[in-house]
């Protein structure tokens, strides 16, 4: 379920599973349009969004932020509906840590 963490005083707390959002290559969207994603979506710097697109580009996919369940599944759906919404088939996955 989650990762134990034991304080000082014994308390333990539990930490929610980690998982990886990964972008994925397509043949169709723009580098403008999936680096205006990663800073809107995932709050990347123009730097980190350029660098992240390259690799994308390059290797067919990159992991673009390390969130608990509820998080990184609202971003991949934001992701999907921005992109269906400019008429880009870009997608992410999920994929736990």
């Amino acid at each position: 379920m989650g990762t134990k963490t034991t304080l000082d005083n014994d308390l333990e707390i539990l930490l929610p599973k980690l998982y990886r959002v990964i972008l994925l290559n397509d043949d169709y969207t723009t580098f403008d349009f999936v680096i205006e994603i990663l800073k809107s979506v995932f709050n990347k710097t123009e730097e980190e969004a350029i660098n992240l697109t390259l690799k994308v580009d390059r290797e067919g996919s990159a992991t673009v932020g390390v969130y608990p369940y509820e998080i990184a599944e609202m971003k991949v759906n934001k992701v999907h509906s921005l992109a269906r919404s400019a008429g880009y088939p870009l997608r992410a996955r999920i994929e736990e840590v």
